[in-house]
């Protein structure tokens, strides 16, 4: 029996190991943290949010980086089947906001035990503490790996799932960038996906924890508006993050890489309103607190501690007394509520981001088995390659039908030689 070695423990290395030993093969995982899954153990804050229950062509239209090269792989390993497969494993999921898929238990360490159950049960051969120092290819073909202690494992096939290069305290430092290129590969430019926002306004630290529910957050290059979504967000020490930011940060972080400047997050703190229906609200507001101080006049509107803010940036003096504030400084306020400006001038590092963008170039995969198209039988899948999503259970989907189908065709194409 040919060996498959699959080199990384993560979502896509474990299904790629698990998928290899179900269609016959011999595997050996290897993983250089002492433990598997680690990245696995903290996504959905902790609970794992293993797919989405949306339909095939929802979930690829949210794999923003590359949806489109994930087709096949999605459709011969679904959302279905990744439920089918950890139920059948014994975690029972249940669908969430969202269409969001999480255990019943809301424990990601449940997953991670089950996929390693699994691979136990499958006779695959584990082995942490083991980092993979080079690729052993020869005319074009792999032969096996040589390991940083200097042993070398011959191989049938090598499956590559060391993941990007965020979070690398769980293992994912950017390892296979380096063993993708030697190989011959591109490595698009990576960059942070998924990662809170640094903002110019200082302000933001005197509201740091406060939490938004419902609002809009629009992001605007040269005035030109990039991307909305509507949801929660939360202000920090250093900016912004929050389900709603996450999801424009990858614009904005395509924007900054190229060196772009005038990049402006404006935030809709009333969207369910119209902008002649907030007036009267503020109107009416006004009205039953005319004599009070303006900053106290509007505790109905707004949090406490964003009243001073906001009408600091509508140019409206906090101490005014509400009945002196005129009607061209309330459609002033009115303006305000629904495009409070911040300037965005980064991301946080990459090191914090949940996702890495940028990758293995996927023109060089075969779409439909990952794998690559330069070097025989060796097979790139998971955050290394350059396919990205945003939150929801939709890069892990990516993770699972990626491994999925190199694991199988690790197998199959050696049988068909």
């Amino acid at each position: 029996m040919k060996k498959i070695i699959v080199v990384g423990a993560g979502p896509a290395g474990m299904m790629a190991a698990a998928a290899a030993a179900e269609c016959g093969g011999h595997v050996l995982l290897l993983e250089k943290m002492p433990r598997v899954g680690r990245k696995m153990m903290i996504t959905g804050k902790g609970r794992c949010n293993v797919t989405s229950a949306d339909e095939i062509p929802d979930i690829i239209r949210n794999i923003v980086g590359n949806g489109r090269f994930l087709h096949s792989s999605i459709r011969a390993f679904d959302n279905a089947d990744v439920i089918a497969f950890f139920e059948g494993q014994g975690v029972p999921l249940k669908t969430e906001r969202g269409n969001r898929v999480f255990p019943v238990s809301d424990r990601a360490a449940q997953v991670v035990d089950a996929m390693l159950k699994y691979l136990c049960d499958q006779n695959v051969e584990i082995r942490t503490n083991t980092a993979v120092h080079e690729l052993i290819i020869e005319d074009g073909i792999l032969r096996g790996v040589r390991l940083a202690d200097g042993l070398q494992i011959e191989a049938a096939a090598v499956i590559l799932a060391t993941g990007g290069a965020s979070y690398p305290a769980t293992g994912s430092a950017g390892d296979g960038y380096a063993l993708a290129r030697a190989a011959g590969h591109t490595v698009t430019p990576i960059f942070p996906a998924l990662v809170p926002l640094v903002t110019r306004e200082t302000w933001v630290k005197d509201v740091q924890g406060l939490s938004l529910r419902n609002v809009r957050a629009t992001l605007y290059h040269m005035g030109k508006k990039e991307q909305d979504f509507f949801g929660e967000m939360l202000f920090t020490h250093f900016g912004v993050t929050g389900p709603i930011i996450l999801q424009l940060s990858r614009r904005a972080s395509e924007l900054l890489m190229d060196g772009q400047q005038e990049i402006e997050l404006r935030l809709n703190l009333k969207p369910a309103l119209t902008h002649e229906k907030l007036r009267e609200r503020v109107d009416r507001d006004f009205t039953a607190y005319e004599q009070k101080q303006i900053h106290n006049g509007m505790i109905d509107l707004l949090p406490k501690r964003l009243i001073d803010i906001v009408l600091h940036t509508a140019e409206i003096l906090p101490e005014r007394v509400v009945g002196q504030v005129s009607s061209k400084e309330r459609e002033r306020l009115v303006y305000t509520l629904q495009a409070l400006p911040l300037t965005i001038t980064g991301t946080r590092p990459i090191a914090e981001a949940i996702v890495t963008a940028g990758g293995v170039a996927t023109r060089e995969l075969d779409p439909r088995t990952m794998e690559s198209k330069l070097v025989k039988h060796l097979y790139f899948v998971g955050e290394l390659v350059d396919v990205d999503a945003y939150t929801g259970g939709y890069n892990l989907q990516a993770a699972f039908s990626m491994g999925h189908a190199a694991g199988c065709h690790s197998v199959s194409d050696l049988e068909s030689e």
